[in-house]
């Protein structure tokens, strides 16, 4: 091999190298998942979540203000549930997972599962107090 072959290989495949570099980290600044947005809220508006996984809701109580508005987001873990707030017409599922509304009634309020979910769902039930 003469000395111009070889700086021409050199020359090929520190190319090659450079433009694999440049396209893994293409591949990776593209593929990263987008950083989690914080949601926001109208202003004198709270967040009130519950998530419901099997024959559970995640807290057995929630608090809220009275006099306050919540954004109410709903949302399965594991299963197939609703919830319910008796006395309060409000129910949410996978096709209407939020809702925006007052409390303005102190008291307690039983949160239940509004779809068939299994034999557990007797007893998935949960507690709102509104204080």
């Amino acid at each position: 091999m003469e000395q111009g072959e070889h700086s021409m290989y050199k020359w090929i495949m520190s190319t090659i190298v450079m433009v694999a570099c440049a396209f893994g980290v293409y591949l990776l600044a593209a593929g990263m998942p987008q950083k989690p947005h914080e949601e926001v809220l109208p202003a004198g508006t709270e967040l009130l979540k519950i998530t419901a996984t099997n024959f559970n809701f995640d807290q057995p109580e929630y608090h809220v203000k009275a006099g306050k508005t919540y954004l109410i987001k709903f949302s399965n873990k594991l299963g197939k549930h609703g919830a319910e707030f008796k006395g309060m017409n409000l129910n949410f599922n996978e096709s209407h997972p939020s809702q925006t509304f007052k409390f303005d009634k102190p008291g307690k309020y039983e949160i239940h599962c509004s779809q068939m979910c299994g034999q557990g769902h007797a007893q998935m039930q949960s507690t709102l107090i509104v204080e």
